[in-house]
């Protein structure tokens, strides 16, 4: 059983109402299912909570939300939320529209403003990247959190050095609703340790998406610690390092269910205890280029038509940063340059949020990258790809977790680049 301090027993007890004892009671049972022994505070400033659209089957939901807020057991931390699902900027036919506001997410508003009452950061904290700086959601190394979005707690534990398990939505807010959550796995030092090892022996820098995705789906759950990726990043985490982990991180999290990695002589525990962190008998796994490419090639294409032209291309899942906003702007402006066209060739939609692309809005990239006919939105692709009419169409996409979720067609970046600029298989 697990030992709780007089404060956590007396709200267990139902000192604090009837609504926060049940909150308490749900967590002691999360917590003992995974052997943790006691509870501990959450220590950062912001939360984060993975469940941000309205649908209308999520009826149980909305009755939850309801509960806590007319108990006055709202959040204690203020908090940003994953991505809105729809936005009219982003092409869909009258059919596809219809699905969305009618039938899929005609609880949108209602649920915005149960958030909003629940202690929602600001009106346009929606992002699985919170943790960018444009958003503000940035935990501090060491800090206790109670998230449940999986590229945001890989990202969190691994280049924040933040401390978060894989937790599921709702257990989210309750963690922060009662200010403690269990203490086990990513939370411990032990648990923190690596039980992989992997080695970097590619001959050119490896795809973020691709080289997470042949990680997470060899390690599954387990901490991996990565020697030789350093040679392509460098040893300092700046933005193109943390952008290019923001999406490693990712498919790692989607491919496989990893929760934390070590980059060697990179990520923040890593430079500090470097191999300290690599468990006894830890397993090995070499990647090369050719494993990259046989990890790629045994990807199935869910196309009916195997050979359809795509009729759509989605690229930030996660969201874009600011600098691969600018980034991708110099990209596509050379390929349409080579290719001889003055716009994509295929409607393309850049997503990352609000905040970013208002800071994205004021250089003058944006002006740039809207000349070439790329559309920026703030939306989910996942959600977005949920509606069945839409998940019919050939969508292609350099997003591993976007690939695994829906229908969508994977390319690297140079592929996808060539697509859009100049069109092909």
């Amino acid at each position: 059983m697990m030992k709780l301090t007089d404060e956590q027993q007396a709200i267990l007890d139902g000192a604090q109402g009837e609504v926060l004892a049940k909150v308490m009671k749900t967590l002691v049972m999360y917590g003992e299912t995974f052997g943790a022994e006691k509870m501990v505070p959450v220590t950062s400033k912001y939360n984060h909570l993975v469940t941000s659209f309205g649908l209308k089957m999520l009826g149980p939901v909305y009755e939850l939300m309801d509960k806590l807020i007319e108990a006055g057991a709202v959040s204690q931390q203020k908090f940003s939320v994953d991505p809105r699902p729809v936005d009219k900027n982003v092409p869909a036919n009258f059919l596809q529209n219809l699905i969305f506001n009618k039938i899929m997410y005609s609880k949108q508003d209602f649920y915005e403003e149960q958030l909003n009452k629940l202690g929602l950061m600001e009106k346009d904290a929606f992002t699985c990247a919170c943790y960018l700086d444009e958003v503000g959601n940035v935990p501090k190394k060491g800090e206790v959190l109670s998230w449940a979005e999986s590229s945001a707690v890989v990202y969190a534990n691994s280049v924040l050095g933040a401390r978060c398990n894989r937790n599921s939505g709702i257990m989210d807010i309750m963690g922060s609703v009662v200010g403690y959550v269990p203490y086990f796995g990513l939370l411990t030092d032990e648990g923190r340790k690596a039980t992989w090892v992997i080695r970097i022996e590619t001959e050119k820098k490896p795809e973020a998406q691709l080289l997470g995705s042949a990680i997470g789906m060899k390690v599954m759950e387990d901490v991996p610690y990565v020697f030789g990726l350093d040679k392509w990043l460098g040893t300092e985490l700046d933005e193109a390092a943390c952008s290019y982990l923001k999406d490693f991180g990712a498919a790692t999290a989607s491919n496989g269910a990893v929760g934390l990695y070590h980059i060697d002589n990179l990520t923040p525990e890593a430079k500090e205890l470097g191999e300290e962190l690599i468990a006894q008998d830890a397993n090995v796994y070499v990647i090369d280029d050719a494993e990259l490419e046989r990890v790629k090639n045994n990807y199935p294409i869910m196309w009916k038509d195997k050979d359809a032209k795509p009729k759509l291309c989605f690229m930030g899942c996660p969201h874009m940063s600011l600098e691969q906003l600018k980034t991708w702007t110099d990209r596509v402006e050379a390929g349409l340059k080579e290719a001889g066209n003055n716009k994509v060739v295929i409607p393309t939609v850049f997503t990352a949020s609000k905040p970013v692309l208002r800071e994205f809005e004021k250089t003058e990239y944006a002006e740039r990258l809207k000349k070439t006919g790329v559309i920026t939105s703030y939306i989910c692709p996942l959600m977005y790809m949920n509606n069945p009419l839409c998940g019919k169409m050939p969508v292609i996409t350099s997003s591993n977790k976007l690939r695994t979720y829906t229908t969508s067609r994977y390319y690297t970046d140079d592929e996808i680049l060539v697509q859009i600029t100049k069109g092909g298989k």
